[in-house]
C-alpha cells in the first residue's frame, strides 16, 4: 500500500507539475483571510471577492477595527458572509492583541484564532512559510479513501495516517496534488474514470464513467484558461506555461 501510495504521487506530480494554491494572496494576512473564506465557495469566487476586501482593509489592524456591515457587503459573493465577517474580525482582533498583527507561523498559535483549524493552519503554513502540512479538504478526504490509503473519517486521524506513509519533505505539495485531482478528475459525485491518468494504481476504478468521450465530458473545471483559478498569480507561477487538462 505504500509503495503504491508513493507511485500515486510521483505520477500525479508529472501530471500536476503546475500544482499550486489555487487562492490570490500576497503575503500570510492575506492568505489566512481567503482560506477562511474558501469555506463552502469556489477558490475563483474569492479571487473575485478579496481585491475589494483588501483594498479597503489591507492589515489585520484595519479589518479588526471594521464596520460589520460593510465588511458583509464586501464578501457577500463567497455565502455564509455574516458568520465568515465574525470569523475574519475576529481573527484579525486576535492578530492584533496576541501576536502584533502578524500571522504567526506556528500550528498552535494558528488554532487558538477564530473560525481557524489544522486544515486552514496547514493551508497557510505550507503555502506562506514553508512549514509542511498536510491539507485534508473533503477533497483529499474523499480522494485517500478511494484509494484505500485510510478508513477513517475524520480529518486529524487521517492526517496521522497519511502522514505516516509520506516523507515530510512531500506533504504541502502532496496535498496540493490530490485536491487538484478531486476538482479535475476524481469528483464526488461522478468521478471522470475514463479521463483519469492513475486508473492503474486506482482500487475504486469503474465507480464513475470510463468511458473516454463521455469522460471527458466531465472535466470543466479548467476549461476556460489557464491551470488553475488564480486571477493574479505571481510572476515565477509555474504553471503558467501548461494547458488546460481539456483543452477541447
Amino acid at each position: 500500500m505504500v509503495r503504491r501510495a508513493r507511485r500515486i504521487n510521483r505520477e500525479l506530480a508529472e501530471v500536476y507539475s503546475y500544482a499550486h494554491p489555487e487562492l490570490d494572496f500576497r503575503n500570510p494576512f492575506e492568505l489566512l483571510i481567503a482560506t477562511v473564506l474558501s469555506a463552502q465557495t469556489t477558490d475563483l469566487r474569492v479571487n473575485q471577492t478579496t481585491p475589494g476586501l483588501f483594498a479597503a482593509y489591507p492589515t489585520a489592524e484595519d479589518l479588526a477595527a471594521a464596520d460589520p456591515e460593510k465588511v458583509e457587503e464586501l464578501i457577500r459573493p463567497t455565502g455564509f458572509f455574516r458568520a465568515k465577517t465574525k470569523s475574519i474580525i475576529g481573527l484579525s482582533a486576535a492578530l492584533r492583541d496576541n501576536f502584533g498583527g502578524q500571522v504567526p507561523g506556528r500550528l498552535d498559535d494558528l488554532v487558538t484564532l477564530p473560525g481557524v483549524g489544522r486544515k486552514t493552519a496547514f493551508v497557510v503554513l505550507g503555502n506562506a512559510f514553508g512549514v509542511p502540512g498536510i491539507t485534508v479538504d473533503t477533497h483529499f478526504m474523499r480522494l485517500v479513501r478511494r484509494w484505500k490509503l485510510t478508513e477513517q473519517d475524520d480529518p486529524v486521524k487521517i492526517e496521522a495516517e497519511i502522514a505516516e506513509i509520506f516523507p515530510k519533505s512531500e506533504w504541502t505539495m502532496l496535498s496540493h496534488r490530490v485536491i487538484f485531482h478531486g476538482r479535475r478528475i476524481c469528483h464526488a459525485r461522478k468521478p471522470a474514470c475514463g479521463a483519469c491518468p492513475i486508473t492503474h494504481l486506482c482500487p475504486a476504478y469503474g465507480e464513475g464513467e470510463t468511458d473516454p468521450e463521455k469522460a471527458k465530458k466531465l472535466l470543466k473545471y479548467e476549461m476556460g484558461g489557464f491551470p488553475g483559478q488564480r486571477l493574479n498569480p505571481p510572476a515565477d507561477y509555474p504553471g503558467r506555461p501548461a494547458p488546460p487538462l481539456d483543452a477541447s
